[in-house]
């Protein structure tokens, strides 16, 4: 039997509508910020929904990655004194992994028709999340944009530019990989 006392996951101590960051800070949940990683959670959130209808695949694989990367992107979100990256080496988010972002943009569209014109959101059920998945990353980006230039590096600025472009990318892939045609405004 397991003496360890059982530990909840409610804390009580964001009932007034305040949360606490990596320094302690306590901050309004209404705060840019929270906004800004707070998105990017969800973001999170609907590559982990897209894993699940592309499982098992090299797009699944490769969105496992990019749901890490979001955590360390969240991580330097929630460190207003940048203290975390110091000591935390799977915080940073360098040129390293938008590089990474770049070749898989460049393997993944190497197969597909060249657009023409836009195309509408849709076709598997894997290609329309990763389409859902790109507007919360767009949305993310505008919120740590929002912050202002000194808040965060900018390689997560960067890096969530590039994401939303692969997963663009990734939702055509999937949606050519399902047989499905894409459908051109």
């Amino acid at each position: 039997m397991d003496a360890r006392p059982h530990s909840r996951i409610y804390t009580r101590t964001g009932d007034a509508g305040d949360t606490g960051l990596f320094d302690g800070t306590r901050v309004s949940k209404a705060d840019p910020r929270v906004a800004a990683y707070g998105d990017v959670d969800e973001l999170s959130a609907w590559l982990g929904v897209a894993r699940t209808h592309l499982t098992p695949s090299d797009l699944a694989d490769l969105l496992e990655t990019i749901q890490r990367d979001l955590f360390a992107v969240g991580a330097r979100l929630a460190d207003p004194r940048h203290r975390i990256a110091a000591r935390v080496e799977k915080s940073i988010i360098g040129p390293a992994r938008i590089e990474a972002l770049e070749a898989a943009i460049d393997q993944l569209e190497a197969p597909l028709p060249p657009l023409r014109r836009f195309i509408l959101a849709g076709g598997t059920i894997g290609g329309a999340v990763l389409h859902l998945a790109r507007a919360a990353c767009r949305r993310a980006e505008r919120q740590v944009v929002a912050l202002g230039g000194g808040e965060i590096d900018a390689e997560a600025v960067i890096y969530l530019n590039r994401l939303s472009d692969l997963l663009f990318v990734m939702a055509r892939a999937a949606n050519a990989r399902g047989g499905v045609t894409e459908l051109e405004w």
